[in-house]
Formats: structure tokens, sequence, C-alpha cells
């Protein structure tokens, strides 16, 4: 029993290759769009990729700009198929590409599925990506004059400036690394010695923070240093409200950003593929409405079309013995005793003696 069956008389069917026509076309349009949010979502990802630890996030835009070009190919061959759809004549130019049209257009508008289900599910990565890449970034952030890394101070400070941020989780991680130059340090001062000399690895570690995480909304003007001495500053509480830094860490703000973009573009793939699929099953409709015309071969009567020719079940079973079928062709018979040559083959038959009667 076919799945989704539908009658069309000639008028439905012309109705329905013209209306495939226009949403091919629309398709093309949703296409570029597609390519233009990968674009977008890698150029953001790379504004920032010196924070980050790797660029295997980077497959989730490049999957979408390489769905949005083939949605633009796919559905300028599709309009210009439908269109040819209308007339029966011209169908038959198609009939044998109608087929292999509809399943490669089946596995694009899959593509288009896991494009959106990838912009939800990697949220856990790049916050792995962006924590490793952070910490990173943080402990080159006192090599101004190392070749590589002299632009990372430079980009960490936009970054805690921009995203209103301060260090990895917080502001008590620029505790825990060095992150003024040693070239920077008199270390003809005792009081700087004693620091370095007390540290098991050599570094000059201090309760204070860069510039760019001071917070431009504090009324007072900026602590950043000796953060953990409450006696150092007049009226000063390290665990109050009005500590005048920013509170939120980097990894946090810059994984709440890219999460807004990735749903928000997830949204829009969601929906493009669902007007993808209902693009699908009317071309499915009319491929097969059409087939069924020739097969009457009378091209004013009424046709059937439908998504399935066969149930589910019987669709599944029928492919399935076809792919085993296809995988007994390539099978190799493991009989021992093939292209060994018998005993009897070996032995040889004396030829015939005839007698010949000579007469004188």
């Amino acid at each position: 029993m076919a799945v989704g069956k539908i009658t069309f008389t000639k008028t439905e069917r012309e109705k329905l290759a013209e209306v495939l026509w226009l949403l091919n076309w629309i398709s093309v349009v949703t296409g570029a769009i597609l390519f233009g949010l990968g674009l977008f979502l890698k150029i953001e990802i790379q504004k920032w990729q010196e924070v980050m630890s790797e660029q295997g996030i980077l497959y989730v835009p490049h999957m979408l700009i390489t769905t949005g070009l083939a949605a633009c190919g796919i559905n300028y061959l599709g309009s210009k198929i439908c269109l040819d759809c209308a007339d029966t004549n011209k169908f038959l130019r198609w009939k044998l590409v109608m087929m292999p049209y509809i399943v490669c257009t089946f596995f694009f508008t899959a593509c288009v599925l896991v494009g959106a289900l990838m912009c939800y599910s990697i949220r856990s990565q790049l916050e792995e990506a962006l924590y490793l890449g952070l910490r990173n970034t943080m402990r080159f952030y006192k090599d101004t004059d190392t070749p590589g890394r002299c632009y990372l101070k430079k980009t960490l400070d936009l970054l805690q400036i921009q995203f209103q941020c301060c260090g990895n989780t917080d502001y008590r991680d620029w505790f825990q690394i060095q992150w003024i130059s040693s070239r920077y340090l008199d270390m003809t001062n005792s009081a700087v010695v004693d620091r370095v000399r007390s540290n098991v690895e050599g570094k000059y570690l201090m309760d204070s923070v860069p510039f760019s995480c001071c917070s431009t909304l504090s009324s007072r003007p900026c602590i950043q240093h000796n953060l953990s001495n409450p006696g150092a500053h007049a009226h000063y509480d390290e665990r109050s409200q009005q500590l005048n830094l920013w509170r939120r860490g980097c990894q946090q703000a810059l994984l709440d950003h890219y999460t807004g973009i990735m749903q928000s573009i997830g949204l829009t793939v969601l929906l493009i593929w669902l007007f993808e699929l209902l693009v699908l099953t009317g071309v499915r409709y009319l491929q097969t409405a059409m087939e069924n015309v020739i097969r009457l071969g009378d091209p004013e009567s009424e046709s059937e079309g439908w998504i399935l020719e066969n149930s589910l079940a019987e669709t599944a079973c029928y492919n399935f013995s076809i792919i085993k079928s296809l995988g007994k062709c390539y099978q190799v018979d493991d009989d021992p005793n093939i292209n060994v040559p018998t005993a009897a083959a070996n032995q040889e038959v004396p030829s015939a003696q005839v007698q010949v009667n000579v007469t004188s």
C-alpha cells in the first residue's frame, strides 16, 4: 500500500509544477542565506581564535557554507526540472534524472538538519576550547617581546574591555600567573627579589590584575593592586559588590556570546530544513504523478502520486534485499577445490586405434 497517496488532475499537476518552480527559486535564496550564516559564524569565531585552544569548531561554519552552496546548485536545477515537468513531453527528458535528483536532494536535506543540530551540540566543545585557550593566552600575556606572542596582550585587553570580563573564570585567575614581564621588574628591590624567591617556580605573583579588568561602571578609581589586603585601601571590602572589577570570567562571556549566535543560526537552519523538506515532498509527488500519466498513456487523465510506493516496512525490506544481493556479487568463494585440476583431467586418454584395411 502506497504511503501518502493523492490523486492529481492535469490542472493540479501543472499547478503543482508551477508552485514547485517558485519554491525552488526561494530555496536558492535560502541556500544563499545558509552560505551567509556560515560565513558570518566563521568570521565571528576567527575574531577571537587566539584565545581558543583548537580550531576544530570551524567544521560547523564550513558545514553551513558547503550546504548553502549545494542548496543553490540543487534548487536551481530543481526549478528547471519542475518547470519542464508541467508538460508530459518535456518530462520524458528528465524522467531518468528525477530519481537520482530526489535521492541527492534527500541527502542534502539531511545535511541541513545535521548542520542545525551541530549548532546546538557544539557548546561543550566550545566551552573546553575557550577554557584551555584563555588559560594559555593569560600565561603568554607578559611575552610582549616574544615573536608570535607579542599580540596576545593587546588581544586579551581588548577582550576584557569589550566583553566586560576579567580572567578565565574570574579575576582571581590573574593571581596564579606572572602577567608582568621580568624585564619590567626592579631586581635591585629586595621586596621584588623576595617575592620571586618565595615562589617555587621563580615567578613574580601578585594579588593584582591588568588595567583592562577595571569596571567603567564603578564610581571610585580602579583598585587593581593589593586586592587581597583590605587594609591597603580605604573603605574597601574584597567581598563587597562595590569591587570595581568585572565580576564575570571571559570564558563565560565568550561562551554566552557564541551560544547566542549558535542558537539563532540553529533555529534559522532548522526552519530552512523544514522548508526544504516541503519542497522535496512536492517534487516526489510530481515525479510519481507524471510517471503514472505516462504509464496510462493519456496526458489528460488523472494520476496518482505518492511519497512511497509501498509501506515503510516493505520499502525497507526491498532496499535491504538489494544491498544484500549487491554484497553477494562481491563475495569470494572459499572452496579450496576451485581451479584445482582433477585426477581424471590429468589422465591421458589413449586415442582410439582405427584399423585400416589395405586392399591390394
